[in-house]
């Protein structure tokens, strides 16, 4: 049994009972251990699989008096907007606190989908003093070994609901489902419908939830077939956008829950000839560069990506110091963007 805080770490297996289950030497697995490159990716995945099924622990670390001023950022990706976003807030943060930090991409699980702790190995050898977690999915096994090694850490915008007791920063999804849709009901529309991300993800559940409440509020019945779930991918989004065009009786108006779908719900619509807005009003959710970029440019929520992710900074810092947050969940508040992509439901 674990316990955090000033407890100890019950002994675990020996790194030489982890080498023998692994069927290598003792200093190949101190190297898998430490995050060392210089070993072949199928002996790297059996010590791999022997730790975790041995429950291999590493002794706690983290100095508070020794700590280095390098903090770590695992983001989702690099490759989008609003990553950059998240990026460009935890570096001003970190600058103002004098901290520099090392960014590493989708490190959480390996290419299978699976676990990953290589990045915990390479966590520990370089001695971060916190950890900022963006869009990340981590296992109970993860979160344990965060605890046991007494490394603060932070989420942003976390993908699940975290355990208790875990900090993270996010936006206000419900509220900002209701503004979307109270915008569209204002303009006229009824026959509203919504192309919604996982079906899982706590920031989609939340603003379906908000969607579905201002219809309820406005005594709008709920129509099962106008909830589409795209998982935030750009082409499922089209495909979910083809399918409520073809209903019996399609919507007048689409409340997206990304920008990056909405580019999805743009395309599906000239494909069909049809036009924003005056054959169908698109609400997205983020407010990254791509909404002003489109034709017509993007009415949609904006969530303070930047502002989340300095918050997240600010807040290891006091974890760092020893400092305990009040509330373990922050929200920033969203606001409504008009721009041209809205307008009355036609005819």
């Amino acid at each position: 049994m674990v316990r955090t805080g000033s407890a100890s770490v019950a002994a675990g297996p020996t790194l030489a009972v982890v080498a023998r289950e692994a069927g290598v030497s003792v200093p190949t697995a101190s190297k898998v251990v430490n995050g060392r490159e210089d070993v072949a990716p199928e002996t790297r995945r059996r010590v791999t699989e022997a730790l975790d099924r041995l429950g291999y622990v590493r002794r706690p670390r983290f100095d508070a008096a020794k700590a280095s001023g390098l903090v770590d950022l695992v983001v989702h990706s690099l490759e989008t907007s609003w990553s950059g976003a998240v990026l460009h807030g935890v570096e001003a943060a970190a600058h103002d606190a004098g901290l520099e930090v090392v960014v590493s991409a989708g490190l959480t699980r390996n290419r299978a989908g699976r676990p990953d702790r290589g990045w915990m190995d390479k966590l520990t050898a370089r001695g971060s003093s916190g950890v900022l977690f963006n869009l990340a999915e981590l296992t109970a096994s993860q979160y344990g070994w965060l605890h046991q090694h007494r490394i603060p850490y932070v989420l942003i915008d976390p993908v699940l609901e975290p355990p208790p007791g875990v900090v993270s920063v996010g936006a206000a999804n419900w509220q900002g489902g209701v503004t979307a849709t109270e915008h569209l009901l204002a303009l006229g529309h009824e026959r509203i419908a919504v192309v919604a991300g996982h079906q899982r993800r706590m920031c989609s559940s939340a603003r379906v939830a908000g969607y579905r409440s201002a219809l309820a509020a406005a005594g709008i019945r709920q129509r099962p077939e106008y909830v589409r779930h795209a998982g935030f991918d750009e082409s499922a989004a089209h495909r979910r956008t083809l399918e409520l065009l073809d209903l019996p009786e399609p919507p007048t108006a689409v409340f997206v829950c990304s920008d990056q779908m909405a580019l999805g719900v743009y395309e599906a619509l000239a494909e069909r000839g049809l036009r924003v807005p005056d054959d169908l009003s698109v609400v997205g959710f983020d407010d990254l560069p791509e909404a002003r970029w489109t034709t017509p440019a993007l009415t949609t929520v904006r969530q303070p990506l930047s502002e989340m992710a300095a918050t997240a900074l600010r807040l290891l810092v006091r974890m760092m110091d020893g400092d305990r947050p009040e509330s373990t969940r922050t929200e920033l508040s969203t606001r409504l963007v008009e721009r041209a992509s809205t307008a009355p439901p036609p005819g």
